[in-house]
C-alpha cells in the first residue's frame, strides 16, 4: 500500500510536471491558447465598429485578415497581444471625404485593454458622444476634438479615473452650439483625479461659470488647462484651493470675463504659458500685484521667472508696463520667449530693461498707445524673431541697434511718428528678415522719416513682404530692391517716388499677391507682363501713369487705377481677360468710348467705379442673371461721364446693390422701375441727368434702408410723395432743381435719422452737397451730414411746422419756390442748423425771435420775400450782419439793414440818462485820449532820437559814419555781383 501510494504520488507529480511543460511549450510556441480567445473577441469587436462607421474614402480597407494588430490605426501590446490603442483620427491628407461618420458601436466595450482612443477630426454629423465611452475604464488618452458631435458632454466620462489626457476641443456641431441642450456643467470632472491635460476649448460651459475654477482645482495632477471660448463669464479673484501647483499651461482666452487680472494667476509657481487674450480684461497689469513688493516676492519665488509665454492681447488693459518688464528682466535667467500685449490701451515709454529679456523671441506690442522711441537696448535681444510695434504713438528715430538682430524675421513699426534717416546700417545684419513694414501715420502734415539707402547696396536678406508708407523713399524708385526676387507683397505708398518704374523691376519675375504703388508721382506705361498669385491686389492709384489701360493677370481680384492719366477705351475683353475681378476702380482718368459688355461677365465683381471720365453711349445690359444667380455688385459709380439713354432693366438684378451713383450724365426716361428690386439700397444718386416723370411712391416701401436720396437737377414733376416720410434712415434728401409742385409733405418731420444722434453705420463715399450757399464735396464725414434741399422747384403752401422736429438737421434749403405763410415759430428748435435758405418765396409775417437761438447757424438767406417787422438780434444773428440776407423784404426793419423801425429815432427820458448819449460821450473821451497819447508818443520818439543827435556831436558823427559805411558796403556787394554775373555770361 505504501508502494502504491508512493507510486500514485509519483504519477501525480509527473502529471503536474507534464501540464506545466505543456503550458510552457504553448506559451513559447505562440500557439493560440488562452490569448486566442481574447484577440478573436477584439477582432470581432473591431469589425463591428467598422460596420457601423461610414468610410467614404475606404480608410479601413486594411481591416481584413486574421491579425487585427496589423490593421490601420490599431496597436496591440507586444507583451499580451491585446488591442491597447485605436487611432482613427482624420488627417489633412485624408481630405474631406476621408472623415469617418456614422455610428460608434458598443463593441468598443469588448476592447477591455484599450487605453488610447482618438476619434478626432471626423464628422459624426451631430450625433451624441456615446455614454458607454465612460465604461472604458483603462483609458488613459481620449481625444474626440472637432469630431462634429452634439449635445452635452456625458457625465459618464467622469468614471475614467485613469485618464491622463482628455481633449474635447470643439467636439460639437457648430449649428447646435447655442442650443440650450449643448450647455455643460463640470461636476463630472472631479472623478478624473489622474488627469494632467484637459482641453475643453469651445465647449459651452456657461452653466459652470460660477464654479469652474473650483472644479478644476480638484485635479491635483493637472498641468495643462485649455478653456478658450467656453462662455465663462466669471474670473474669480482668488483660488479656492492650492491644488493647481502643477499647472504649467493655462489658456482662458475669448471668454469675456470683464474684470481685472486676478492676483492668483501670477502665483502659480510652475506656470510657463499664460493666454488671456480677448477676455475683456481691464485696468492695469499691475492690478495683479497689490504693491511693488509683491512683484519682487513673486520673482524670488520664481513665479514670474519661469514664464515663457504671456498673451494678454485684445483686452482693455491700460497703464504702463515698465515695472513688469523691470521685474521680468531682473530674473537671474529670464525664461520669457513670447510677450504679446497687443490691441490694448497700454501707454508710457518702453523701458531700457526690455533689452535684458535675452531669450525673447517675439515682442508684440502693436495697437496700443506707447510713446517715445524704441530703446537702444533692443539690440541685445539676439534671439528676437518678431517685433511688432505698429499703430502706437511712438516717435523719434529708429535705432541702428535694430540691425544687430540677425535672427529677426518680421518687423512691423508702421503707423507711428518716426523721424530722422533710416539707412542700410539699420538693416545690414538682418540676414533672416522676411517681413518689413515701416510707415508713419498718414495724417501727419509732413513726412519726417527718410529712407536713404544707397542704390549700390545689396541686402543680405530676401524679403517676402515689404511695406513702406508715408515716408520719403524717393525721388527715385529704390534700386536696392533689384535683387529682391522673392517678394510677394510690395507696398510703396505715399513715398514721394517719381519718374518711371525701372525695367529691372518688370524683369524680376515676381509672383505678387499685392502691389501698392499708390499716391506717388510715378509716370509711364504699365506693362501686362507682371505675374500675380490668386486673388491678388493691385493699387496704382494717384499717380501719373498714362497710355492704354493695362490688362493684368487673370488672377487679379482688385484693380485700382483711380486718378491717373490713362486714356483710350476700356478694353472690350476685360471681362474675359481678368475674370477674377471683385473690385475695379478706373475713376478720374481720360477714358473714352463705351462701357464694354464683357464687364457683365465679371460675376464676382462687387465694386465698379468708372466715374469722372469721358465715357459715352448707353449703359448696356450688363447685369443679367447668370444661371439664376444674382449679381454680387454692391457699389456702382458711373457718375460724371457722358452716358446717355435709359437705365437698363438689368439693374434690377443687382439685389445686393447698396450704393448707386449715376449723377452728371445725360441719362433720360422715367424713374427706373427696375430699381424696385434693389431693396437694400443705401445711397441713390441720379442727380444732374434728364430723368422725367413723377418721383415714384414705391421708393418709401421698397428702399426702407435708404440713407441718401439725391435727384437734383432733373426734369421730375408732380408732387413729393408722402411715402418718402417712411424712410427712417434718410439723412440727405435732395430734390432741388426739378419741376416739382404741390405742397411740402408735413410728414417730413418724421424722418427720424435727422432728429437724433447718428446711429447708422459709418461709411465713406463722395457726394456733392449744397451747404452754406455753395456745393461742396463730402467724403469722410458724409455720414454726419443731415440735409433737406427742395430748392428751385414750384412748391407751394407753407413751410411745414413738422420740419422743426428735425433737431439734428444741418441744412434746410427751400429757396426759389412759391411758398407762402409764416416761418414756423418753432424754427429755433433746429439747434444743429448751419444753413437756412428760404429766399425767393412769398413768405410773410415776422422773423421768429427763436431764430436768434440757432447758435450753429452760419449761412442765412431770407431775401426776396414779404417778411415784416423788426429783425431779431442777439446770439448768432449778431454775426450774420450782411444786409443782403434780408434784401427785398420791404416791410423789414432794424439792423443790419438801413430801414429803421418805428420808435428808433425817439429819445426817451430815463432817470439815469440816455445810454446812447453815454456811449457817444465815452467814445469822445476815448478819442481825445487816443490823439493825446499819439502826439506824446511822436514827440518822445522823434526828439528822443533826433534831439540826441543835435545835442551830442560825437553821437551825430558816429551815426552818419554808420550810414556812410552801410552805403559803401551795399555798393561793393552790387559791383561784385555784377562782375561775377558778367564772367558767367562771358560778357
Amino acid at each position: 500500500m505504501v508502494y502504491q501510494f508512493s507510486n500514485s504520488g509519483t504519477n501525480m507529480a509527473t502529471t503536474i510536471a507534464s501540464v506545466h511543460l505543456l503550458f510552457l511549450v504553448i506559451m513559447t510556441s505562440g500557439l493560440p491558447f488562452h490569448k486566442a480567445t481574447g484577440i478573436e473577441t477584439e477582432k470581432v469587436a473591431l469589425l463591428k465598429l467598422k460596420q457601423g462607421l461610414l468610410d467614404p474614402s475606404h480608410r479601413l480597407s486594411s481591416w481584413v485578415g486574421d491579425d487585427c494588430c496589423k490593421w490601420r490605426g490599431v496597436v496591440c501590446s507586444n507583451r499580451t497581444g491585446h488591442v491597447i490603442k485605436l487611432n482613427l483620427r482624420s488627417l489633412e491628407d485624408d481630405g474631406i471625404d476621408g472623415k469617418f461618420g456614422g455610428e460608434i458601436s458598443h463593441s468598443l466595450l469588448d476592447l477591455k485593454y484599450l487605453n488610447y482612443l482618438d476619434l478626432s477630426m471626423n464628422n459624426f454629423e451631430g450625433t451624441k458622444i456615446p455614454k458607454f465611452i465612460g465604461s472604458l475604464e483603462r483609458l488613459r488618452y481620449l481625444n474626440l476634438s472637432a469630431a462634429n458631435f452634439s449635445g452635452r458632454l456625458p457625465p459618464q466620462l467622469g468614471n475614467l479615473s485613469r485618464l491622463i489626457y482628455l481633449d474635447l476641443k470643439e467636439y460639437f456641431d457648430l449649428n447646435a452650439y447655442s442650443d440650450e441642450s449643448s450647455q455643460n456643467d463640470l461636476q463630472w470632472i472631479s472623478g478624473l483625479y489622474s488627469l494632467r491635460h484637459l482641453n475643453l476649448e469651445g465647449a459651452n460651459l456657461s452653466r459652470a461659470s460660477a464654479y469652474w475654477l473650483q472644479a478644476v482645482s480638484m485635479l491635483p495632477s493637472l498641468s495643462e488647462l485649455h478653456l478658450s471660448s467656453c462662455g465663462l463669464s466669471l474670473l474669480p479673484p482668488s483660488l479656492p484651493s492650492s491644488n493647481l501647483t502643477s499647472l504649467s499651461v493655462l489658456v482662458l482666452s475669448n471668454n469675456g470675463f470683464n474684470s481685472t487680472i486676478p492676483q492668483w494667476l501670477f502665483q502659480l509657481r510652475n506656470l510657463v504659458h499664460l493666454d488671456l487674450r480677448f477676455d475683456e480684461l481691464g485696468g492695469s497689469i499691475l492690478d495683479a500685484f497689490p504693491n511693488t513688493t509683491s512683484l519682487e516676492k513673486l520673482k524670488k519665488m520664481g513665479s514670474l521667472c519661469k514664464l515663457k509665454t504671456v498673451i494678454l492681447s485684445e483686452n482693455d488693459l491700460n497703464g504702463e508696463i515698465t515695472e513688469l518688464i523691470d521685474v521680468l528682466s531682473g530674473c537671474n535667467n529670464s525664461s520669457l520667449e513670447h510677450l504679446n500685449l497687443g490691441f490694448n490701451k497700454l501707454g508710457g515709454v518702453l523701458p531700457n530693461s526690455i533689452g535684458n529679456l535675452y531669450n525673447l523671441q517675439s515682442l508684440l506690442l502693436w495697437e496700443n498707445s506707447f510713446v517715445g522711441s524704441i530703446p537702444i537696448s533692443v539690440g541685445n535681444l539676439s534671439n528676437l524673431k518678431e517685433l511688432y510695434l505698429s499703430n502706437n504713438q511712438m516717435s523719434g528715430t529708429i535705432p541702428e541697434t535694430l540691425g544687430q538682430l540677425n535672427e529677426l524675421v518680421s518687423v512691423d513699426v508702421s503707423e507711428n511718428s518716426w523721424e530722422g534717416v533710416l539707412t542700410e546700417s539699420h538693416l545690414s545684419n538682418l540676414k533672416n528678415l522676411k517681413d518689413l513694414a515701416i510707415s508713419n501715420n498718414p495724417l501727419l502734415p509732413n513726412q519726417t522719416l527718410v529712407i536713404n539707402i544707397s542704390s549700390e547696396w545689396i541686402p543680405p536678406f530676401k524679403l517676402k513682404y515689404l511695406e513702406l508708407r508715408s515716408c520719403q523713399v524717393g525721388p527715385k524708385f529704390p534700386a536696392w530692391l533689384r535683387n529682391q526676387n522673392e517678394l510677394n507683397t510690395l507696398i510703396l505708398r505715399d513715398t514721394r517716388i517719381s519718374g518711371t518704374i525701372p525695367d529691372w523691376f518688370w524683369k524680376l519675375d515676381l509672383e505678387l499677391h499685392q502691389l501698392d504703388l499708390g499716391s506717388n508721382q510715378l509716370s509711364g506705361r504699365i506693362p501686362n507682363s507682371l505675374k500675380f498669385s490668386s486673388q491678388s491686389l493691385v493699387y496704382l492709384n494717384r499717380n501719373n501713369f498714362s497710355g492704354s489701360l493695362p490688362l493684368l493677370s487673370s488672377n487679379v481680384s482688385s484693380l485700382n487705377l483711380r486718378i491717373n492719366s490713362f486714356s483710350g477705351p476700356i478694353p472690350w475683353d476685360i471681362g474675359e481677360r481678368m475674370p477674377m475681378l471683385m473690385e475695379l476702380d478706373l475713376s478720374q482718368n481720360f477714358l473714352t468710348g463705351t462701357l464694354p459688355v464683357s464687364i457683365g461677365n465679371l460675376y464676382g465683381l462687387m465694386t465698379l467705379y468708372v466715374s469722372n471720365n469721358y465715357l459715352s453711349g448707353e449703359i448696356p445690359e450688363l447685369w443679367e442673371l447668370w444661371d439664376g444667380v444674382p449679381n454680387l455688385l454692391v457699389h456702382v459709380d458711373l457718375s460724371n461721364n457722358n452716358l446717355s439713354g435709359e437705365l437698363p432693366t438689368s439693374v434690377g438684378s443687382l439685389r445686393l446693390l447698396t450704393f448707386l451713383f449715376l449723377s452728371n450724365n445725360h441719362l433720360s426716361g422715367e424713374f427706373p422701375s427696375a430699381l424696385q428690386n434693389c431693396t437694400i439700397l443705401r445711397i441713390l444718386d441720379l442727380g444732374g441727368n434728364r430723368f422725367s416723370g413723377n418721383i415714384p411712391a414705391w421708393i418709401g416701401q421698397t428702399m426702407p434702408s435708404l440713407w441718401i436720396l439725391r435727384l437734383r437737377t432733373n426734369l421730375f414733376n408732380g408732387s413729393i410723395p408722402s411715402q418718402l416720410c417712411s424712410l427712417s434712415s434718410l439723412h440727405i434728401l435732395d430734390l432741388a432743381q426739378n419741376n416739382l409742385s404741390g405742397s411740402i409733405p408735413s410728414c417730413l418731420g418724421n424722418l427720424s435719422a435727422m432728429a437724433s444722434e447718428i446711429e447708422i453705420f459709418r461709411f465713406e463715399s463722395t457726394l456733392m452737397v449744397l451747404t452754406k450757399g455753395r456745393e461742396d464735396s463730402y467724403r469722410n464725414i458724409l455720414y454726419l451730414v443731415n440735409s433737406i434741399d427742395l430748392s428751385n422747384n414750384a412748391l407751394s403752401g407753407g413751410v411745414p411746422e413738422g420740419l422743426t422736429n428735425l433737431s439734428f438737421l444741418g441744412t434746410l434749403n427751400l429757396s426759389i419756390n412759391h411758398l407762402t405763410g409764416k416761418i414756423p415759430d418753432k424754427i429755433g428748435s433746429l439747434q444743429r442748423l448751419e444753413t437756412l435758405d428760404l429766399s425767393r418765396n412769398q413768405l410773410s409775417g415776422p422773423i421768429p425771435a427763436g431764430m436768434a437761438s440757432l447758435t450753429f447757424l452760419n449761412h442765412l438767406n431770407l431775401s426776396h420775400n414779404n417778411l415784416s417787422g423788426r429783425i431779431p438780434t442777439g446770439n448768432q444773428l449778431q454775426a450774420l450782419d450782411d444786409p443782403s440776407i434780408y434784401r427785398d423784404n420791404p416791410a423789414l426793419c432794424g439792423r443790419p439793414i438801413t430801414a429803421k423801425c418805428p420808435g428808433d429815432d425817439e429819445t426817451p427820458n430815463r432817470p439815469g440818462g440816455d445810454d446812447q448819449d453815454e456811449d457817444e460821450d465815452g467814445a469822445e473821451v476815448e478819442m481825445k485820449w487816443f490823439y493825446m497819447s499819439m502826439g506824446t508818443g511822436f514827440v518822445v520818439g522823434f526828439w528822443g532820437v533826433c534831439g540826441t543827435l543835435l545835442i551830442k556831436e560825437s553821437w551825430r558823427h558816429a551815426y552818419f559814419r554808420l550810414v556812410y559805411d552801410i552805403k559803401e558796403w551795399l555798393l561793393l556787394v552790387i559791383q561784385l555781383t555784377l562782375a561775377r554775373l558778367q564772367r558767367k555770361l562771358n560778357l
